[in-house]
This record gives C-alpha cells, structure tokens and sequence, in this order.
C-alpha cells in the first residue's frame, strides 16, 4: 500500500458505521490523488444473483450530474437522426457507425439504439458485450425515445447492475462536489435500488453500503442512516 493511502486510511474508523454526510466528507477528505477522484458507493444486497427472479439492474439519473463529459453515440435513421444530434449525441449513424467500430474505433461511453437498428448493433455484439456498451431496453438504451434518452445520459444517467457478488457500484460524482451535492445525488441511487428490490428476495435487503474515493478507503455507512433518509 501507498503513503498515500495509509495516511488516508489512518482517517478512518474502520469499526464504526457513519452517518451519510459524515461518510460523504471523509470520502472528499481522503480523495489525495493529483487528478479528480470519483466518489462511489457499493451496495451489497441480499439477493441471490444465480435465480433470474433476482436480478437488479436498470438505471437511474443522479440530479447533480457525474461530474464526467459521456460521450454518447446513436444508431438511428430518419428523422431520429436529427433528434440525436439536437440532443448533444457526439456521432449518430448506422452501417458507417458499425463499420467504424468494427476498425476499432471505440471512443464513446454510451451507445443508444433505436428498434429499428438493432439487426445493425447486433453484429458489434462481441466487441461492445464485453465492454458493458451493448444498448439494452432494460437500461433505456434501446428507444425510439432518442432524444430524451441522450438527455438524460448527458445529464447524468447511470447504469447499475448487481455482480455475481450481490454488489452494486455507483458514481456519485467527483471529489470537487459539494457535499450536498453527493448527498442528493446517494439519495436518488438508494432509494433507486430500494425501489427495485426483487419481490422474492428474503431477510435484509441492504447488507453492507460504503463510500469510497477512487483511490482512497471503504467508508462504512449505517444502514439505519438508510432507512432514515428513505422514511
């Protein structure tokens, strides 16, 4: 481990369980690298990730932004191709768009589909599955819906998906945020996740949630200060 991080760790009661505010500070505070660190939470949910009725994923927006520029593209045709570009989308095609991919160009973060282009997006299965850019309705991303969906992405829409673990990790934002910022921000993607819960999911939902800078330590939050904020 790093100086760095030790003297970062050295900040944090790993025993305790903090409030949110409390948790969101410290994670600022020990953001210590010489570039903007992301703020995330993890979740770990009690589900179990091996029975297809337990599956959470899906996305949601954080109403203070990421703090990150996404670059967006589209697959579309017609008049969506002009509600793409009005909407901010960096490149809108179809056949180019997947022939330029396929020549390894793969400077994007997102890629939203229209129905209609999916026989064309469905070909780049093998170079944006593993990648995690695969358009999918569940998240949104494939929609006749283009404008919107390249607005909402813009503004600060996330993915999230539970891993084999039971895990979910999620951007808050960066180390510069305010903290009420952040705050509004674990607001909406916790109650996001608490909405989804999965009707045959048993026991306790949320087991264990933590904040953390990108480079710096776990901070543990009390899942009371959870319940709490949710009411």
């Amino acid at each position: 481990m790093s100086k760095r991080y030790n003297k970062s760790l050295a900040k944090v009661d790993r025993h305790k369980l903090y409030e949110i505010k409390e948790a969101l500070e410290l994670a600022k505070e020990t953001a210590t690298a010489n570039f903007d660190e992301t703020i995330e939470v993890s979740v770990k949910l009690g589900i179990d990730t091996t029975k297809n009725d337990q599956q959470v994923r899906g996305a949601v927006v954080l109403p203070k932004g990421t703090g990150k520029e996404v670059k967006v593209i589209v697959f579309a045709q017609g008049e969506k191709v002009k509600e793409a570009e009005s909407a901010g989308a960096e490149v809108v095609g179809g056949e180019e768009l997947a022939e330029r991919i396929q020549e390894g160009w793969l400077d994007f973060d997102v890629v939203v589909a229209t129905p209609d282009m999916m026989s064309v997006v469905g070909k780049l299965g093998p170079i944006l599955g593993p990648k995690g850019l695969m358009p999918n309705p569940k998240v949104g991303t494939v929609t006749f819906e283009v404008e919107q969906a390249v607005k909402d992405i813009k503004a600060g829409k996330v993915e999230y998906r539970a891993d084999k673990g039971s895990n979910i990790h999620l951007p808050l934002g960066k180390d510069n945020f305010d903290v009420e910022d952040l705050y509004e921000n674990f607001r909406t993607a916790l109650e996001t996740i608490v909405k989804v819960r999965p009707a045959t999911a048993k026991g306790r939902y949320l087991l264990n949630i933590a904040v953390s800078s990108t480079m710096g330590p776990g901070i543990k939050i009390d899942p009371q200060a959870i319940i709490n904020m949710i009411g």
